[in-house]
Parts: structure tokens; C-alpha cells; sequence
């Protein structure tokens, strides 16, 4: 039981040497990458970027011990951190003692949310916001934060929160772009991305071997932090306007207190749900895509009591909402990190960077981190989901295209909620449509298909449907009305079977349909039968007013129906 809330228990009790060093070797070059993604992330965040270093060491701690994924890297993301600015920036101004206060107790609510969530074994709901909409929200959402950076990397004032706004407000800025800045951001870029794409090529024609090549490789946002850094520091270019990071506090994470004022937790408190649902999906995604690759095991419960208890680490010591990250844990998986240690390891890194490199950043240009967040979050836009929809499924692509356009044009807590909100009106619509074929018999076998689709046998007083989705309140008006417009007065028909394999659920409303069906067959002196009815399924109707009262019978397998209602009649 205790192993069970402890996952640390159950690795603990195997770790070895090899293990140790295959930690080791991960968590340095997580920590290479993670230090200026976690100093960017806060800044989108609109938090100090130190909170951005402390939002990356307790929580990773705590996922270890609680956490259920070998490779995943908790820490700041940087859809949660839009999530958080939007949320945040509604409560209080940026810059404020009230706005990093807001931003700690939006974590605490998330994490105990997430808690209760894994506590109460919940983690299926995620399964209620479909892979189309979840894209197209992140797709926007890259979006939105590669637009919102553009500001620091002209070096002008804009804001905005939709692409309207953010775009309307830098072309009225455009004016005041300062040259500096917009060398030294368009240039970190440009390295950036050659560094995501050419560096590791480029290192390998050179002669370096593949590991130290990677590990450069995943180095180079690091080495645009110290070139750009020291550009400013060596030409004084701070004082030619260029905007710098400035001073950050030295020291470990602090111990802090979020608010649970009853209105602050009232207008948090829904911005809190979404970033938990939006942050696991992101999670448990990422996880069990590496889990996959290695045949190992992910709890998605245990893993919600695992971001939780991360998340609460974050608001009690200085930082913000939290996830784990899909790019720093392929990182992650991709450098042999075996157990959660490489995230303790990795917090350590960050631990030390914390107490001694703070002051090395101080000349950071902001344009550097802005930098940073666009090459990453250009990663995240995925637009050609928009034609793969298309051509697969025209309610998926409806869906997506709404998600996208509702999220850049009214904003990013919008863009969710109606995510949220159009998954499960999908979701109904589909299944309040079931799919319903009338079936026959192949010739000479056992088998019964759809009688549009394959020659088959079938008989002129018999009609067999096959109802391939379980029946529930919302689709249950719809079998009545399909077995109402097959059978009429005068068909000649005199049996009707209902084909239940496929059906796993009959709700009380689709009962009372089904007792409807037979009550008007019978009158109509047609005879309702059903086949193939599972054990589970069977097991609720037994007793009913349906069985007690049904003038047909219900037959093991659709052949025993065959054979007993269609005899010397097929055709």
C-alpha cells in the first residue's frame, strides 16, 4: 500500500552503480538545457526569472518520490506559463508583490486539485478532451507566446492578449524598435534554431563523437545566454537601451506562504482546473509515449498524485504552476536517464546554478530569453493537423479549427475552456449517432455483416441490426426511431433481433427505449429478440421489465438466432 503512493520505494530498492551514472550523465545535460529555458519560462510567466529556477528544483524533487514515469522532466512549460500569465495577469499587475503571490496560490490550488484527483483515482477524465482539440489548442498557443515574444526581441513596449491585440500593438510600436536589441534577439535566434538543426550534423562531419556532439548540441541555448551576456557586459550595451535580466537572487529556494483569501481562490480556482488538466494531458502524454519505448509502466492516478505533490512543492517555495516537459524529457530518455534520480540530480544542478551563477546573469538581454521561448514554442505549432483532420474526419477538423481560432482570437483561458467544452460536445454527437447496420448472413458460415457492404443471405420476415456502440440517454431516441422507420405496418416482418455485440453499457433511459421498441413491436405483432448480449450487460438486464416481459428471446450468438427464426426462408 505504502509502495503504491511511494513509487520511490519500488525503483529505490534496485539502484545500483550503472544506474547511478546513467542518472548522472542525464541529469548534467537536462540541467544545461534547463537553466535558460526555466529563467525564459518565467518571464513568459511574468514572474522574476528566478522563479523560473525555483519552479525547477522542490517539485522535480517531490516527482521523484511520487512520480510513476522513469524519463519525465517536471519544471515550467511554456503552455502552463500562458496559462499562468492569462490567469495571473487578470488578479493583479506584473511586477507586483500580489501578482507573485497570485502565481503561488494558482500552483497550490493546481496541485491540490491534482491530489485529489489521483487520490480519488480520477485520471480518466483526461481522456475527455480529444487528442484534435488538445492540438489545436497547443498549436495556438505556440503561437500566441512566439507573437508575444516578438516585443522583446524589437526592444519596444507591446502587450495583448490575442493575436489581434499582440499584433495591432506591435505595429503600433514598430516606430520605436531599437536596433540593438533587434540584432542581438535576431541573431540569438537564428543561432538557435541553426543549433536545434545543423549544430549536431555539423559537429559529426567535424569528427566529434555522437554523445559529446549531442550534449553541445543540446548546449546551445547556453552558449547564446554567454556570447549574447557578454556582448552587453564587454560594449556596455545596457546602457545603449538594450533591456537585461538585472539582478536575481542568490540562494536556494525560498520558503513561502500562498494566499487562500477567499476571492483570490474564487478567481483562481477555475484557471487552476484547466492548467491541471491541460498540464497532466501534456504529462501523462509524454510519459507513456517513453514508458512505451522501454515496456514500462505508467500510472496515470499515481502520476496526478505525483504532479500535485510537485506543484504544491512549487507553491511553497517561490515558484509557479508546473508539468512535465515533452522536449526536456525526450532529453531526458534520449541521454539514458533509467530512474527518477536523474530528476533529483537535475534539481541539484539547478540547486547549485541558484547559489552561484545567479550573478553571471545579470547582462542577460531579455531579447536572449525571448529568444529561447520562440525557437522552443515554434516546435509546439503544428498546422498541419488542420489537413490531416480534414481529410479523416471533417467534425475533428471542425473542431480543431474552432479551438485554434477561439484561442488566438479571445484568448488563451477562452481557447481551453471551449476546448474542453467542444471534446465532450463531440464526444455526445458522435455517440448519439451510433452506427447501426442492418446485417445478414455470409453464405456457408457463421458470420454476419452489413448487408450494403457484402452478398449475403438474409430473410424477408427477419431483420437483424447490429448496433455497433453502447445505448445511453443520449443516442437512445435514436434506436427507436431507426427500428420505427425499418419496421412499418404491412412489411411482412414478424421478427426483429437486435445484434448487441459491440454494446458495453445500456443506461436506464435506453432500458425504457428498448421496452418502448418491444412494446411497439408487439403490438404491431412483431416478436423483439436480441443476440450476442454481453455477460456484464446481461447480468443489469436480468429482472428488468424488458425480460420479464419480452415475447422474443435472447439468443447466445446471432448463428442460434439464424437458425431459429430464419429457417428454409433465406434468400
Amino acid at each position: 500500500m505504502i509502495a503504491r503512493y511511494l513509487p520511490i520505494l519500488d525503483w529505490g530498492r534496485r539502484y545500483d552503480r550503472a544506474t547511478f551514472g546513467a542518472d548522472l550523465l542525464a541529469a548534467v545535460i537536462v540541467t544545461i538545457m534547463l537553466i535558460p529555458q526555466s529563467l525564459a519560462y518565467a518571464m513568459l510567466a511574468g514572474l522574476p526569472p528566478e522563479a523560473g529556477i525555483y519552479a525547477s528544483i522542490v517539485p522535480i524533487l517531490l516527482y521523484a518520490v511520487f512520480g510513476t514515469s522513469r524519463s519525465l522532466a517536471v519544471g515550467p512549460v511554456a503552455v502552463v506559463s500562458l496559462l499562468t500569465a492569462s490567469a495571473v495577469g487578470d488578479v493583479a499587475a506584473q511586477g507586483t508583490a500580489g501578482y507573485a503571490v497570485a502565481a503561488l496560490t494558482l500552483a497550490a490550488l493546481s496541485g491540490g486539485f491534482l491530489v485529489l484527483l489521483g487520490l480519488l483515482r480520477l485520471g480518466f477524465i483526461a481522456n475527455f478532451l480529444s487528442h484534435p482539440v488538445i492540438a489545436g489548442f497547443i498549436t495556438a498557443s505556440g503561437i500566441l507566446i512566439a507573437a508575444s515574444q516578438l516585443r522583446h526581441i524589437l526592444g519596444i513596449e507591446a502587450g495583448g492578449h490575442t493575436l489581434i491585440e499582440i499584433v495591432g500593438s506591435l505595429l503600433a510600436n514598430l516606430g520605436r524598435i531599437d536596433p540593438v536589441t533587434l540584432v542581438i534577439g535576431a541573431l540569438a535566434t537564428a543561432f538557435l534554431f541553426w543549433a536545434r538543426r545543423g549544430l549536431k550534423p555539423a559537429l559529426l562531419r567535424a569528427g566529434l563523437a555522437p554523445l559529446p556532439a549531442d550534449i553541445l548540441t543540446k548546449a546551445g541555448p547556453v552558449a547564446a545566454v554567454i556570447l549574447t551576456t557578454l556582448a552587453v557586459w564587454l560594449l556596455g550595451l545596457d546602457a545603449r537601451g538594450v533591456a537585461i535580466v538585472g539582478a536575481v537572487p542568490q540562494g536556494l529556494p525560498p520558503l513561502t506562504l500562498p494566499s487562500f483569501a477567499p476571492d483570490l481562490v474564487t478567481q483562481l480556482a477555475l484557471p487552476a482546473m484547466l492548467i491541471s488538466i491541460i498540464g497532466f494531458i501534456e504529462s501523462i502524454s509524454v510519459a507513456q509515449t517513453l514508458a512505451a519505448k522501454k515496456r514500462q509502466r505508467i500510472d496515470p492516478d499515481q502520476e496526478l498524485i505525483g504532479l500535485g505533490a510537485a506543484n504544491l512543492g512549487a507553491a511553497f517555495t517561490g515558484g509557479y504552476p508546473v508539468t512535465g516537459g515533452f522536449a526536456r524529457s525526450v532529453v531526458n530518455y534520449d541521454a539514458g536517464a533509467a530512474t527518477p534520480a536523474a530528476g533529483a540530480f537535475t534539481a541539484i544542478g539547478l540547486a547549485i546554478a541558484a547559489l552561484a551563477l545567479t550573478p553571471l546573469i545579470y547582462y542577460l538581454p531579455t531579447a536572449t530569453l525571448a529568444a529561447t521561448i520562440i525557437v522552443a514554442v515554434l516546435g509546439l505549432v503544428d498546422l498541419a493537423i488542420l489537413r490531416r483532420t480534414w481529410t479523416y474526419s471533417r467534425a475533428d477538423f471542425a473542431a480543431v479549427a474552432v479551438t485554434i481560432l477561439l484561442t488566438l482570437g479571445l484568448g488563451v483561458e477562452v481557447g481551453v475552456a471551449s476546448g474542453v467544452l467542444l471534446s465532450i460536445l463531440l464526444h455526445l454527437w458522435k455517440t448519439s449517432r451510433p452506427h447501426v447496420a442492418e446485417v445478414g448472413r455470409v453464405p456457408g458460415s457463421e458470420h454476419f455483416r452489413n448487408i450494403d457492404r457484402h452478398a449475403v443471405e438474409t430473410a424477408p420476415h427477419l431483420v437483424t441490426l447490429r448496433v455497433d456502440e453502447s445505448l445511453y440517454f443520449a443516442n437512445a431516441r435514436f434506436l427507436e426511431d431507426l427500428v420505427q422507420s425499418r419496421v412499418t405496418e404491412g412489411c411482412g416482418i414478424t421478427d426483429v433481433v437486435l445484434m448487441m455485440s459491440a454494446v458495453n453499457e445500456i443506461d436506464f433511459s435506453a432500458l425504457e427505449s428498448l421496452e418502448a421498441i418491444d412494446a411497439r413491436l408487439r403490438d404491431m405483432g412483431v416478436r423483439l429478440h436480441f443476440s450476442e448480449v454481453k455477460g456484464p450487460v446481461m447480468d443489469r438486464l436480468e429482472g428488468t421489465h424488458l425480460l420479464d416481459h419480452l415475447r422474443g428471446r435472447v439468443f447466445l450468438s446471432q448463428h442460434d438466432a439464424w437458425a431459429a427464426l430464419a429457417p428454409r426462408h433465406a434468400t
